[in-house]
């Protein structure tokens, strides 16, 4: 019995992964080798770690991919209710660090998971499976975007004491979600404009108010942005990955030959995507970057083929979900955007962030498969119709 028997969905998305996976391991060890060493007096550490972190994520990446897509319209309902719990525990009783309470821990096991990451993913079912049951009614405010847009903003409410950026991330892509499934561009507006106003009102706030924990960190990060010249640390981390980014040159300076990894702050996981460029060049980049919008672009393929509407708004959220991660990270790494600590999915050093990238990559695969038998058994029945059957 052959294992690819098991293999289901897209092999071009499963390439796609392996690939990452590879750049993942060279990353990782060449950014994190004085980390490791420093920390546990063996430079295999990180490596060690995150080839156990990847074991992990694959096998959940293949328990999902088994499940068919339309099981996770049912799950969602339920699990939504799981997430808003876990995210007010993790508010109360998580793990504090820096004043953000992200983490919890997981008994018995001795590691943490962020409640966001999987928050993040039964959003996007949930949102899935409203714009599929709901095309009728697309165009009501009151049945269908009122109750839409509750669960969207408690969801990201309760994420964003904690990460301010993992909420704003999973907001927009709920909204493209909503536009992409015909919500009327009116009521996004309405939502954006709001939204628009409560960013400005609350950056006023801050700028007269002296604030500390995560409020006046964001005011931190949003004053170091506007003044890129001053000496903060979350500036030294951006001078460092410039100076990562500008010797990479075209080609790079070869695996394992980056400088700026034993200066810059979070080589392994927030700014890993400038180490990968000074190591391989601006053509590394751009072959990380089109691998991410690989997956994307494959995702949009199946979902043209898809004849229910689900399947489709389920694996178009989960990819944006992905790239939009990925791009976040590359602007902070290229100085476009404020420093989030948001990591460069399936690369970046981390636990929860690898594990759950892979359940919605599964989940993307599951419905690859499921698309291909819903249009198998739809020419089945035209055959038989034909035939008179």
């Amino acid at each position: 019995m052959k294992a690819t028997r098991y293999i289901k969905g897209d092999r071009v998305i499963w390439i796609v992964v392996i690939i990452l996976a590879v750049i993942s391991l060279l990353a990782v060890y060449s950014s994190s080798q004085s980390l490791a060493y420093s920390s546990a007096n063996s430079t295999f550490y990180y490596l060690i770690k995150q080839i156990v972190i990847l074991f992990i994520g694959f096998m959940a990446l293949f328990l999902s991919h088994m499940v068919p897509y339309r099981y996770y319209s049912k799950l969602s309902q339920i699990l939504l209710y799981v997430v808003v719990l876990l995210l007010i525990f993790t508010l109360i009783a998580g793990r504090d660090v820096n004043s953000a309470r992200r983490s919890i821990n997981i008994p018995g096991f001795g590691i943490t998971m962020q409640p966001s990451d999987f928050a993040k993913i039964i959003l996007i079912m949930y949102v899935a499976r409203i714009l599929s049951i709901k095309q009728d009614s697309l165009n009501n405010f009151k049945e269908t975007f009122l109750p839409l847009m509750a669960w969207v903003g408690i969801v990201s409410f309760l994420i964003l004491p904690a990460n301010f950026s993992t909420a704003a991330l999973l907001f927009f892509t709920a909204m493209t979600l909503m536009f992409i499934g015909r919500i009327p561009v009116k009521f996004l507006l309405l939502i954006l404009a709001g939204f628009a106003l409560a960013v400005f009102l609350f950056i006023q706030a801050l700028s007269v108010l002296n604030i500390d924990g995560r409020a006046g960190t964001w005011e931190r990060r949003i004053e170091n942005f506007r003044n890129k010249d001053n000496e903060s640390v979350k500036n030294y981390q951006i001078n460092r990955a410039k100076v990562a980014i500008v010797n990479g040159g075209l080609i790079g300076k070869g695996p394992g030959n980056s400088l700026q990894k034993e200066k810059l702050p979070q080589a392994n996981s927030d700014f890993i995507y400038a180490i990968i460029i000074e190591e391989y060049g601006i053509i590394g980049g751009i072959v990380v970057l089109f691998l991410y919008m690989y997956i994307l672009f494959r995702t949009a393929l199946m979902v043209r083929k898809s004849v229910r509407t689900f399947p489709a708004m389920l694996a178009m959220g989960l990819s944006l979900l992905i790239v939009f991660q990925a791009l976040i990270n590359m602007g902070v790494a290229v100085s476009l955007l404020p420093v989030t600590g948001q990591p460069l999915p399936f690369i970046s050093s981390g636990g929860s962030s690898v594990v759950f990238t892979s359940i919605a990559i599964g989940v993307i695969l599951s419905v690859s498969w499921g698309i291909e038998e819903d249009q198998n058994n739809l020419a089945d029945l035209e055959t038989k119709s034909d035939n008179g059957e």
